[in-house]
């Protein structure tokens, strides 16, 4: 029999998707005309994955991670990636207690629900090879020793795509550990001069936000999308998506099996958000480049016809044929 704790951490499709949007409705009171970016970053953590922001410095990429920890009431920890940063200073070390006389444990910023790893490509890749493990497995081992994380556990990172100089290149396989990629981009003019206006009317540095959300009720969004039905032709349809990548005559490498899982998980995030409980066609195509782009490599050339990775994967979704599909929901009147 259930407690009452586990009744009131039960959310249906609807109920979580109503939490989704008072989060963020509460995130854009401190991050101003990013609704966009923030709906890919909230599917991101409802589907139960990772997060990459690649874009310019200056546009708001650390202010979103931590508005996210406040509003889902999150522990936030955040790591500077830098080229001297080791391992044990992400996953933590043992260390020699004098009063006790034995190694203890101490746990490291990964210990926590929300990671923001801030200009991860400007760490070698034996750091960056530290997260691997904790985003694919939700655990960390040191020592012969293996010590689950939090739960949820969700990675933000960001890195800077100007500044080559002195970065590393994320591996492909960590970079097909990210869920999905998102790109901020910079303010329309008539939303930068609101974000300055707000800036100057609270007379304070950062907007105050408020928990909306704890890591139970998280987790309980995150279960929510497992009521959410996937039709077989939609599953056909993102297979289709998946495989296309890997014929395409601009692409090197396509995507792997997991591009297909994030598919499917992202575009059942995507009906919550929509209020539904069933999948449709938009849903998959809505979110086709954010998951698909970072995870294919385009041929070498395609780089001085200055061709990038959304482009073509954009152009593949307008190509692979749509199916016409009635969820039964919809079909039986419900």
């Amino acid at each position: 029999m259930s407690s009452a704790t586990d009744q009131t951490t039960e959310l249906t499709p609807r109920q979580a998707g109503e939490l989704a949007h008072a989060v963020l409705d509460e995130v854009e009171r401190a991050v101003v005309g990013k609704r966009a970016a923030l709906e890919l970053v909230m599917l991101g953590v409802l589907a139960g994955g990772h997060v990459l922001i690649e874009d310019l410095p200056g546009l708001g990429k650390t202010l979103l991670a931590r508005s996210f920890a406040t509003a889902l009431g999150l522990d936030f920890r955040r790591i500077q990636f830098t080229p001297d940063l080791l391992p044990s200073d992400v996953s933590g070390a043992p260390l020699y207690d004098q009063r006790s006389g034995e190694m203890v444990f101490r746990p490291g910023p990964v210990f926590t629900h929300l990671l923001l790893a801030d200009e991860i490509n400007r760490t070698p890749p034996k750091t960056q090879a530290a997260l691997l493990e904790a985003m694919a497995e939700a655990q960390v081992s040191v020592d012969g020793e293996t010590r689950r994380l939090p739960d949820p556990f969700v990675v933000i990172a960001t890195d800077n795509p100007i500044e080559y100089e002195g970065t590393y290149q994320l591996p492909e396989a960590q970079l097909d550990r990210f869920l999905l990629r998102v790109r901020m981009g910079y303010l329309p003019v008539a939303d930068e001069a609101a974000m300055l206006r707000r800036r100057l009317d609270r007379a304070a540095p950062e907007a105050v936000l408020r928990p909306l959300a704890d890591p139970a009720r998280v987790v309980a969004a995150r279960a929510a999308l497992e009521r959410v039905e996937v039709d077989d032709d939609l599953v056909d349809y993102v297979v289709a998506l998946v495989d296309a990548t890997r014929k395409h005559a601009q692409i090197q490498v396509g995507a792997s099996p997991r591009g297909g899982l994030a598919l499917v998980q992202l575009a059942r995030a995507r009906a919550v958000l929509e209020h539904r409980d069933y999948v449709v066609p938009e849903d998959v195509k809505a979110v086709a480049v954010p998951a698909l782009a970072h995870r294919i490599t385009l041929r070498p050339e395609l780089w001085v016809r200055r061709i990038n990775a959304d482009d073509v994967v954009a152009g593949l979704v307008q190509q692979v044929p749509t199916p016409r599909t009635t969820p039964r929901a919809v079909a039986s009147g419900v």
